[in-house]
């Protein structure tokens, strides 16, 4: 069983990028069975062989952070890895998020010069993770080109007051992307939040993921991690590199 795909976008030929699935692995149980994630009580050496596995198919070892949930965005490569978004503009540097319902974003720009992988849950999303790091690699909005990986859908995603009430505050637009479930709760469209963050930054140019979509994790149990859906669970991972 494959235990990967290969995003569908306009990248450079020099650029590289991978979406992990769950399939196709060593891991037992909940995580059954291609777990990625060494911090989710996993047997370890189940871990490590599933990401032995994944090694093959990357120039180095990617740079796994510890994500938080916040919006640090480190440069690649660095010893300091406690952050939610990387970048970089070496070659063969592995920039990689790990989500299960949180929704990857990988960026790279037209001249395909800089690469760079972003963890965006809710928290993240509304507090700018996406801004901080389009801010850090410092390029024309209109250069750049983003993917947007395997994440739950609207469907599945239900918010309380506050959550919807901080969105909107920050940009009204982002009303539409939350439909009504009862007075105090909501169901969030995590693909339109970042799109309208991306589209307020200048970005236009987003493949992957639209809002009617495969890649729904809670929905597509054989395919992807889920943690609404499962609670105790595995992580796939989203990968992209600069080719030497």
């Amino acid at each position: 069983m494959s235990n990967f795909f290969i995003p569908e976008w306009p990248a450079p030929s020099h650029i590289k990028s991978m979406q992990t699935l769950r399939s196709g692995g060593k891991s037992k149980g909940v995580y059954n069975s291609f777990n990625i994630a060494t911090h989710v009580n996993d047997d370890i050496n189940f871990v490590q062989m599933n990401r032995a596995s994944l090694s093959q198919h990357v120039p180095n070892v990617p740079f796994w952070l510890n994500q938080t949930h916040g919006t640090d965005v480190i440069e690649l490569p660095s010893s300091l890895l406690n952050a939610d978004a990387s970048y970089t503009k070496d070659k063969n540097i592995v920039c990689v998020v790990q989500t299960a319902d949180c929704l990857p974003l990988l960026v790279t720009n037209k001249k395909g010069t800089i690469v760079a992988a972003i963890h965006a849950g809710w928290r993240g999303l509304l507090n700018g993770v996406i801004e901080n790091t389009l801010h850090k690699m410092n390029l024309p909005s209109h250069e750049l080109l983003v993917w947007l990986g395997p994440a739950i859908s609207q469907k599945h995603f239900e918010v309380g007051n506050e959550v919807k009430h901080s969105f909107c505050e920050k940009h009204h637009e982002a009303e539409k992307a939350f439909q009504s479930v009862s007075n105090q709760k909501w169901l969030a469209d995590i693909y339109m939040l970042a799109k309208i963050r991306l589209h307020a930054y200048g970005v236009n140019e987003i493949y992957g993921a639209s809002m009617t979509n495969d890649y729904c994790t809670y929905a597509h149990h054989e395919d992807y991690f889920s943690y609404r859906r499962d609670g105790e669970t595995g992580r796939m991972a989203s990968l992209i590199w600069i080719e030497s």
